[in-house]
């Protein structure tokens, strides 16, 4: 084994260690909560630069409304989508956004399209971004694409899972991060989905922007040891 494999062998066991102690703590995360594919990628679209009860109210306006539904958006007045969504923040941009993927959906090119082509084809979308695209591949599509948010960044660049790899973590690319889960753990998409979904809620009790509560975190053993002593 040269020192590659060897260093690949490490990495794919210590993130599987890590979705092991995520997943005995938080158990079964059962993540993207919609009723429906389409809610899925419609909640995917609305999260851009806010918090999930923001979206939460404006998904909730879109069903009272009957406007939950692919064809209705897509030729939605923009200014009655606006209002509906306007809980999100950013309902302008937002509702166009929306107007555009409701007609991408409808096209059903995710059903034929394999996945590079799949993920290319919703980046051309505008506005709709690489976290974006992957959101509504893994959570809604059932695609094998591991989505890279600020929990995922964080929990990486805390834990140096990517030392040396696109130098410091400002420098990184958001290919840098996503090519280290989908080259070091199993390509399953039950797998990608509970992972992340395991990360994200590390992020929100544990692995927090300001403060973070390392020493009752359950990856605390995983962290490097400057780290553990804070």
């Amino acid at each position: 084994m040269d020192v590659i494999d060897k260093r690949r062998g490490i990495m794919q066991r210590r993130l599987m260690d890590i979705f092991k102690s995520l997943h005995a703590h938080f158990g079964d995360r059962n993540w993207w909560p919609a009723d429906s594919p389409f809610e899925v990628v419609v909640g995917a679209v609305l999260t851009q630069n806010t918090n999930w009860k923001n979206v939460e109210k404006a998904i909730a306006n879109l069903k009272k409304a009957k406007m939950l539904d692919a064809r209705k958006i897509a030729r939605a007045d923009l200014r009655k989508l606006q209002k509906l969504i306007r809980p999100s923040g950013f309902y302008k941009q937002k509702a166009k956004r929306l107007r555009e993927v409701a007609r991408w959906y409808l096209c059903e090119k995710w059903k034929f399209l394999e996945d590079e082509f799949l993920r290319a084809d919703l980046l051309a979308i505008n506005g709709v971004g690489e976290e974006t695209a992957d959101s509504i591949m893994l959570y809604a599509l059932e695609k094998p694409e591991f989505v890279v948010d600020a929990y995922t960044r964080r929990l990486c660049d805390r834990h140096k899972l990517l030392n040396g790899a696109g130098g410091a973590s400002g420098k990184r690319k958001y290919c840098d991060y996503k090519q280290l889960f989908e080259e070091n753990i199993p390509n399953n998409t039950k797998l990608f989905n509970e992972l992340h979904a395991l990360i994200v809620e590390l992020g929100k009790n544990y692995c927090k922007k300001e403060r973070p509560l390392c020493e009752k975190c359950p990856l605390k053993r995983d962290l490097p040891a400057p780290a553990r002593e804070k």
